[in-house]
């Protein structure tokens, strides 16, 4: 049965949604930036796209290409909220939605797209809904898979809708860009050019052999995607499979060398690792520590537990114990703690007096911070690391383990 799949593209979704909560932004070059001392552009007005503000600039690069440009500091929690309403909408027309990002949702309608009056009907009708109920624009691509319905949005941004059909797929790849494609970055369209192919149709005519010998088992991907073939289900939330591993990182508000320093993030990030796994009844076999240092070389380690645990304290001590014997060539730019190796768990079994008692105070200490948001009560240890509040995980979904704090 062909598909036939939505993609609603929230038009810069950070900007758009401070521009309409301030009247006195709308119309002007916006930039939204984290509240960090490093910070850099997460999302650009149009107006400011329009002078090169581009997301990743830093605060220096930002004004240098546009002098004007009106900085505002991020707010989680109005783009999360949006997020979670705009879902209410999507579940109107089809229950197969899966939240790809905080700003992007794809939609199969193959089964309910009659009901609506057609694919355009449905995009039409999202369109004037999102803009009636927040005052923001969207695009809506339309494709027989995500593939092409990501392409379809794409090419007709911002505020637009257009719709990619099955037999217009080939004509439109034709003499487009590898690149262009979701999914091939700036360096596999460099490595394809090099092999003289610079259009999808050169890619889709490509032996396979050829492509295989070049890439592995990514070359026939890359013909297929050329092709215009996606096989990728939309999965919703209720769909989607086990849990693999739960973290938290952040990009630290300077570079630091101390490993007192390091330790007081690091029970910051184990403890909201263990919060979301105790909230969700997960706990982890296995513990493991990112370090990203100030010239981006990243590397991760990793320790395993003989029994799971989504105790907080357990969590910091073994990440302690990882980071310690570590021998720092330079200073500390980005930190993370996950665990891992999950089972699900309803509660964790206590034998001892002492274990029940710091068993009701992590969950005193949840409520606390669940009822009055994050960082409401801080463990002593943690009081060392700066006041941080990052940009949003790319990981965030509007419920389940993935709606982080």
């Amino acid at each position: 049965m062909e598909r036939t799949i939505l993609l609603v593209d929230m038009d810069a979704f950070f900007a758009s949604v401070e521009q309409q909560s301030n009247p006195a932004l709308r119309g002007k070059p916006v930039a939204v930036m984290g509240g960090g001392k490093r910070t850099v552009v997460t999302t650009a007005s149009y107006e400011a796209r329009s002078f090169g503000v581009r997301t990743g600039m830093n605060l220096h690069e930002a004004r240098q290409a546009c002098p004007e440009l009106i900085v505002v500091v991020g707010n989680n929690d109005k783009y999360t909220h949006t997020c979670t309403e705009l879902k209410k909408i999507y579940l109107r027309y089809t229950p197969l939605v899966e939240i790809y990002s905080i700003d992007e949702a794809f939609l199969d309608v193959t089964g309910s797209e009659h009901l609506f009056g057609g694919p355009l009907e449905i995009g039409q009708r999202i369109k004037r809904e999102i803009r009636k109920r927040f005052g923001i624009n969207a695009t809506v691509g339309i494709g027989p898979n995500k593939l092409i319905a990501k392409l379809a949005a794409d090419l007709s941004k911002p505020d637009g809708l257009r719709w990619i059909r099955p037999h217009e797929v080939s004509e439109v790849l034709e003499d487009l860009p590898p690149g262009e494609l979701w999914g091939i970055g700036p360096r596999m369209a460099a490595h394809l050019r090099a092999m003289g192919i610079n259009t999808c149709g050169e890619l889709a005519r490509t032996p396979t052999g050829i492509l295989r010998s070049r890439f592995g088992i990514t070359g026939e991907r890359l013909k297929m995607m050329a092709m215009g073939r996606d096989e990728t289900p939309v999965i919703s939330d209720s769909e989607t499979g086990e849990v693999r591993s739960i973290g938290h990182s952040m990009t630290l508000p300077r570079d630091i060398y101390s490993m007192s320093e390091i330790e007081s993030y690091i029970l910051i990030l184990s403890d909201r690792v263990a919060f979301r796994a105790r909230r969700y009844g997960y706990a982890g076999r296995t513990v493991s520590v990112v370090i990203r240092y100030k010239s981006f070389e990243t590397f991760s380690l990793q320790r395993k537990l003989t029994v799971p645990t989504d105790d907080t304290h357990l969590i910091y001590r073994v990440a302690k114990e990882i980071v310690r014997p570590i021998r720092l060539r330079e200073p500390v730019r980005l930190l993370g703690v996950s665990i891992s190796s999950l089972i699900k768990t309803t509660a964790q079994q206590c034998l001892f007096d002492e274990q029940k008692k710091r068993r009701r105070l992590l969950e005193t200490v949840d409520g606390i911070n669940l009822r009055y948001g994050s960082y409401s009560l801080l463990w002593a240890a943690a009081l060392q690391a700066e006041s941080h509040k990052g940009v949003i995980s790319p990981a965030w979904r509007p419920e389940g383990v993935h709606k982080t704090l």
